[in-house]
């Protein structure tokens, strides 16, 4: 091992030790707005998944093997796009147990495997919901408006970092690269979303989010160099694969599991090759490698919320 290499480790983990944000409070949930039949799907998944986590003490784990573990339940678990997509004007968190797409698999991953430290239990699917809302809205809040959800995962990475939620590491990796891209995705195929199919007046206010969030100083660590980043990446890293398309930063995202020594890409795959399902691929590296499309990755690395105040309660009744 090169003394370059061991030396950049070293200055890798100092910086993720230098720019730690401080940690905001988490919001309180917001209101019903959707009949819960709307907005959660999978009861009895969330049920067993969590009987099992308590059983197996998940939650003394550090949050990266938590996330993994409650990622291994969905393996197999039916691939669905568009799974928010629940109404035509009311916004609302939404967890799908049942058939999820790649960014609601990490996300409910994260949502159960933080809810076991944030908060003591018996845990309902509104708990879950409001992990869900605390990672997917701006600032943590869903107002009811569809312009409070965070469409980008640029602006997800960024806004969780900013309220200590999450470090995305990306820029400390040997041999990450600065990247810009004019976000237009959702301003341009609008017909593809429910929601702005039905309320046309909010294209507009999505294109000038679209535009700040193509201002956001956003680095990825190129395919070619991917190979010997694998060290650095840990259980529960999520993953998101950079595109070489000139309107968008990334194409799909995923969970890393460490598996023999290597990154494997866990993910809710599209593919029908792959089954249309929840797999644990091949290595990161391999998988960015096996397609042109592919430009490389984004790591952002989740952190604990902070705790509820219900623990103490919990220890004055006990």
């Amino acid at each position: 091992m090169s003394m370059k290499f061991l030396v950049g480790m070293a200055l890798f983990a100092a910086s993720l030790v230098m720019d730690a944000w401080a940690q905001h409070p988490v919001r309180a949930s917001s209101p019903p707005r959707l009949p819960m039949s709307v907005v959660f799907q999978g009861e009895a998944k969330f049920k067993a998944i969590i009987a099992k986590a308590e059983r197996g003490q998940w939650r003394d784990l550090p949050l990266g093997e938590r996330t993994v573990l409650v990622a291994r339940e969905m393996l197999g678990t039916p691939y669905l796009n568009y799974s928010l997509e629940v109404d035509d004007r009311i916004e609302s968190p939404v967890v799908n147990l049942t058939a999820m797409d790649c960014w609601t698999y990490y996300e409910n991953a994260l949502a159960i495997a933080r809810l076991l430290r944030y908060k003591p239990g018996p845990y309902q699917p509104e708990d879950m919901l409001q992990m869900v809302e605390t990672e997917r809205y701006w600032r943590g809040v869903c107002t009811g408006n569809y312009l409070s959800r965070m469409h980008h995962l640029e602006a997800v990475f960024y806004d969780n970092q900013q309220r200590g939620y999450a470090t995305n590491i990306t820029s400390r990796i040997p041999g990450a690269v600065r990247i810009h891209r004019e976000i237009r995705e959702m301003t341009v195929q609008w017909k593809n979303y429910r929601y702005l199919r039905a309320n046309p007046s909010l294209i507009e206010p999505m294109g000038k989010i679209e535009a700040q969030v193509s201002g956001l100083p956003v680095y990825h660590v190129p395919k070619s160099r991917v190979r010997a980043a694998e060290a650095m990446l840990r259980n529960g890293d999520i993953c998101a694969i950079t595109s070489n398309d000139p309107g968008g930063y990334t194409s799909h995202v995923g969970l890393i599991m460490r598996i023999a020594n290597r990154a494997y890409f866990s993910h809710a795959t599209s593919d029908r090759d792959k089954g249309h399902r929840v797999i644990i691929d091949c290595p990161i590296s391999d998988y960015l490698n096996g397609a042109a499309k592919h430009a490389g990755m984004i790591i952002c690395r989740p952190n604990d919320v902070p705790p509820s105040p219900l623990w103490k309660k919990s220890v004055v009744r006990e």
